[in-house]
């Protein structure tokens, strides 16, 4: 196996610890490596070696999540993919929106434990870290795209 065959492996476990389908993750880290920045499911399914199924779950997952965008070149029949602009800070905003879910669970917690300090203790600090890193998270992610 190559080396930029392992890195797709790799990528795919790690996307598949994040939530994606493991096939999604082979995909970015194709995308990621490829020397062509875009590919046609076909290719990718030949790449990959993935079923067509397979595939059109993957790329549908990864389109609708904002991670690819589909397009057509000129004068070609076939849709190709390739990863969406800033797609780690699209990803991440994304992720963001998952603090404040974060925060109403510690509360409901915090409601079901009454008066108890060690417990409160636990989740209170589960509320504090999501509720800080919801406040300072979209600046750092603003002055990275600034930055660029």
């Amino acid at each position: 196996m190559s080396a930029i065959e392992d890195f797709t492996e790799e990528a795919g476990l790690f996307y598949e610890r994040l939530g994606l389908s493991r096939t999604a993750g082979r995909v970015v880290g194709h995308l990621l490596a490829s020397d062509d920045d875009s590919a046609d499911a076909p290719d990718l399914c030949e790449h990959l070696s993935v079923a067509k199924s397979s595939m059109s779950v993957a790329l549908r997952q990864l389109e609708q999540a904002g991670m690819v965008e589909r397009f057509r070149r000129r004068g070609e029949r076939r849709d190709r993919y390739r990863l969406a602009e800033d797609v780690f800070g699209r990803a991440f905003r994304a992720k963001m929106a998952e603090f404040d879910a974060f925060q109403e669970l510690a509360a409901h917690g915090l409601a079901a434990v009454g008066d108890d300090p060690q417990r409160r203790k636990r989740l209170e600090n589960m509320r504090d870290m999501y509720a800080f890193m919801a406040d300072r998270f979209p600046a750092l992610l603003d002055e990275w795209e600034a930055s660029r």
